[in-house]
């Protein structure tokens, strides 16, 4: 679970409150309902600025790693050494929403198939964004930490869906796609939209089809962040 407080568009957002707890913490919480999961390690940087990451980390009980703040492939290498992991289910600390059962979907794919290098609601986006779960073997990490460079450092994940390396993907997908809808913590925006949605929908981890069915229902809800716009992947 990658988390640093140094975003450009919403700084400190993964200690944001969430219906009175930060957001790092619905986060370590959705990782630890999920089924197939061993350890919960968030991956954070050396920076001064990130000691707060560390301090709630442990007290949430999760372990902690850090390391470079752009480099982000080098931290989940870091998780990697720290659990002896075979594989690492890549979650980002702004995504308070997670389904947990998105979560034990993707594992459970790998765990059938264990030669799959990368397994992810990603490939083909049918999810609202901010649900995102995805999954990468450990010797595929090690490959991309080897060859890649610029941005898929950043991004950790994507040299092995975006590279010429013949990696063996597999995708999940929902129907109806609802990826219009964004879930996930980027702006002031956001973070008013994810206060509507925990409003309704309570402070558990909430399964993704009643988020879905809740901001299908509710337009006035939906429109509290319609006009922000993803950074895109090269943007860092």
């Amino acid at each position: 679970m990658q988390a640093r407080t140094g975003s450009s568009r919403l700084p400190r957002k993964v200690l944001r409150p969430l219906a009175g707890r930060p957001v790092l913490e619905w986060m370590v919480r959705a990782a630890r309902a999920a089924q197939g999961i061993d350890d919960v390690v968030i991956a954070t940087s050396t920076s001064d600025k990130d000691d707060e990451v560390e301090t709630l980390g442990k007290r949430l009980g999760a372990k902690v790693v850090r390391g470079s703040e752009d480099d982000v492939l080098s931290r989940f290498m870091l998780a990697i050494d720290a659990t002896d992991a075979d594989a690492v289910v890549r979650l980002t600390a702004d995504c308070p929403l997670c389904d947990p059962k998105l979560i034990s979907a993707i594992v459970s794919m790998w765990r059938v198939d264990p030669s799959l290098d990368y397994v992810a609601t990603t490939l083909i986006r049918t999810l609202p964004r901010g649900l995102d779960v995805e999954l990468a073997s450990r010797s595929a990490l090690q490959v991309a930490n080897e060859e890649a460079e610029s941005f898929h450092r950043i991004h950790v994940t994507s040299y092995l869906y975006d590279s010429k390396s013949a990696f063996r993907t597999m995708g999940l997908v929902v129907q109806p796609a609802a990826n219009d809808l964004r879930v996930t913590l980027d702006t002031a925006e956001d973070g008013d939209l994810l206060d509507a949605v925990v409003r309704e929908l309570g402070d558990q981890p909430p399964a993704w089809q009643d988020v879905v069915d809740l901001l299908r229902s509710r337009p006035d809800i939906t429109q509290i962040n319609a006009k922000i716009r993803q950074k895109k992947l090269a943007d860092g």
